[in-house]
Protein backbone atom coordinates (compact mmCIF):
# COMPACT_ATOMS: atom_id res chain seq x y z
CA UNK A 1 0.00 0.00 0.00
CA UNK A 2 1.28 3.54 -0.77
CA UNK A 3 1.26 6.70 0.95
CA UNK A 4 -1.15 7.90 -0.71
CA UNK A 5 -3.90 5.04 -0.30
CA UNK A 6 -2.80 4.90 3.64
CA UNK A 7 -4.37 9.20 3.67
CA UNK A 8 -6.91 8.39 2.02
CA UNK A 9 -8.08 5.26 3.87
CA UNK A 10 -6.94 7.33 7.17
CA UNK A 11 -9.40 9.89 5.60
CA UNK A 12 -12.27 7.47 5.63
CA UNK A 13 -11.58 6.39 9.19
CA UNK A 14 -12.17 10.35 10.40
CA UNK A 15 -14.87 11.13 7.94
CA UNK A 16 -18.83 11.34 9.63
CA UNK A 17 -21.80 10.31 8.11
CA UNK A 18 -23.24 13.72 7.24
CA UNK A 19 -20.20 14.33 4.98
CA UNK A 20 -18.31 16.33 7.32
CA UNK A 21 -14.81 15.81 8.28
CA UNK A 22 -13.75 14.56 12.18
CA UNK A 23 -10.07 16.01 12.67
CA UNK A 24 -7.78 13.39 13.97
CA UNK A 25 -7.09 15.21 17.39
CA UNK A 26 -10.76 15.84 18.21
CA UNK A 27 -12.16 13.65 20.65
CA UNK A 28 -16.24 13.64 22.48
CA UNK A 29 -16.72 14.96 26.01
CA UNK A 30 -16.02 13.17 28.96
CA UNK A 31 -16.94 14.25 32.09
CA UNK A 32 -14.07 14.34 34.63
CA UNK A 33 -15.42 16.13 37.45
CA UNK A 34 -18.94 14.99 38.46
CA UNK A 35 -21.23 17.01 40.95
CA UNK A 36 -21.57 15.61 44.23
CA UNK A 37 -24.68 15.70 46.93
CA UNK A 38 -25.40 19.02 48.95
CA UNK A 39 -27.17 20.11 51.86
CA UNK A 40 -27.25 24.10 52.08
CA UNK A 41 -28.94 26.22 54.33
CA UNK A 42 -31.61 28.70 52.29
CA UNK A 43 -30.11 32.04 51.36
CA UNK A 44 -26.61 30.55 51.16
CA UNK A 45 -24.28 30.65 48.36
CA UNK A 46 -23.26 26.81 47.15
CA UNK A 47 -21.45 25.21 44.10
CA UNK A 48 -22.38 21.98 41.96
CA UNK A 49 -18.71 21.46 40.23
CA UNK A 50 -19.00 19.90 36.80
CA UNK A 51 -15.85 19.65 34.87
CA UNK A 52 -15.64 18.65 31.04
CA UNK A 53 -12.85 17.44 28.41
CA UNK A 54 -12.90 17.16 24.95
CA UNK A 55 -12.02 18.74 21.58
CA UNK A 56 -13.21 21.24 21.18
CA UNK A 57 -14.13 22.35 23.87
CA UNK A 58 -17.65 21.10 24.83
CA UNK A 59 -20.42 23.56 25.97
CA UNK A 60 -21.89 22.60 29.04
CA UNK A 61 -25.89 22.84 30.37
CA UNK A 62 -27.02 21.61 33.94
CA UNK A 63 -30.06 20.06 34.10
CA UNK A 64 -32.20 20.10 37.10
CA UNK A 65 -35.12 17.18 36.93
CA UNK A 66 -35.08 17.06 33.59
CA UNK A 67 -35.77 20.77 32.82
CA UNK A 68 -33.01 23.13 31.40
CA UNK A 69 -31.40 25.16 34.30
CA UNK A 70 -31.51 29.18 33.65
CA UNK A 71 -28.35 30.72 34.72
CA UNK A 72 -27.17 34.42 34.24
CA UNK A 73 -26.22 34.03 30.98
CA UNK A 74 -30.03 33.77 30.32
CA UNK A 75 -31.34 36.30 32.60
CA UNK A 76 -29.09 38.80 34.30
CA UNK A 77 -31.53 38.35 36.93
CA UNK A 78 -30.74 34.89 37.64
CA UNK A 79 -29.07 33.41 41.33
CA UNK A 80 -27.64 30.94 38.81
CA UNK A 81 -24.36 31.37 37.68
CA UNK A 82 -22.10 28.97 35.23
CA UNK A 83 -18.85 29.21 35.64
CA UNK A 84 -15.87 29.13 33.22
CA UNK A 85 -15.17 25.35 34.41
CA UNK A 86 -18.58 24.17 34.31
CA UNK A 87 -19.82 24.35 37.60
CA UNK A 88 -23.54 25.37 39.00
CA UNK A 89 -22.79 28.37 40.92
CA UNK A 90 -26.02 29.83 43.43
CA UNK A 91 -25.72 33.12 44.69
CA UNK A 92 -28.25 32.41 47.66
CA UNK A 93 -30.21 28.80 47.62
CA UNK A 94 -33.90 29.79 47.33
CA UNK A 95 -36.42 28.17 48.73
CA UNK A 96 -39.92 29.61 48.96
CA UNK A 97 -43.44 29.99 47.69
CA UNK A 98 -42.74 32.67 45.09
CA UNK A 99 -40.19 31.28 43.33
CA UNK A 100 -39.13 28.11 42.42
CA UNK A 101 -37.10 26.51 44.99
CA UNK A 102 -33.52 25.29 44.30
CA UNK A 103 -33.72 21.99 45.52
CA UNK A 104 -33.84 19.11 43.31
CA UNK A 105 -31.53 16.37 41.51
CA UNK A 106 -28.86 18.05 39.00
CA UNK A 107 -27.26 16.53 36.05
CA UNK A 108 -24.35 18.26 33.65
CA UNK A 109 -24.21 17.79 30.04
CA UNK A 110 -21.21 18.79 28.33
CA UNK A 111 -21.49 18.88 24.30
CA UNK A 112 -19.44 19.02 21.14
CA UNK A 113 -20.16 18.01 17.66
CA UNK A 114 -19.20 14.36 19.13
CA UNK A 115 -21.82 13.92 21.41
CA UNK A 116 -22.72 14.31 24.89
CA UNK A 117 -21.61 12.60 28.20
CA UNK A 118 -23.90 12.81 31.33
CA UNK A 119 -22.27 13.57 35.14
CA UNK A 120 -24.14 11.31 37.59
CA UNK A 121 -26.73 12.97 39.11
CA UNK A 122 -26.46 15.40 42.32
CA UNK A 123 -28.98 16.21 45.18
CA UNK A 124 -29.24 19.60 46.06
CA UNK A 125 -31.21 19.89 49.53
CA UNK A 126 -32.54 22.83 51.32
CA UNK A 127 -31.37 22.93 55.13
CA UNK A 128 -34.48 23.97 57.45
CA UNK A 129 -32.64 26.12 59.77
CA UNK A 130 -35.64 26.60 61.81
CA UNK A 131 -35.98 22.71 62.69
CA UNK A 132 -32.82 23.41 64.99
CA UNK A 133 -33.36 26.23 66.82
CA UNK A 134 -33.30 25.89 70.43
CA UNK A 135 -36.29 27.62 72.34
CA UNK A 136 -35.40 29.26 75.63
CA UNK A 137 -37.27 30.39 78.23
CA UNK A 138 -40.15 27.71 77.47
CA UNK A 139 -41.39 25.18 80.20
CA UNK A 140 -40.98 27.72 82.82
Amino acid sequence: MGPLQYLFLCGLLYTKTDGSRVRQEDSPPRIVEHPSDLIVSKGEPATLNCKAEGRPTPTVEWYKDGERVETDRDNPRSHRMLLPSGSLFFLRIVHGRRSKPDDGSYVCVARNYLGDAVSRNASLEVAWAECCMVLQGGGE
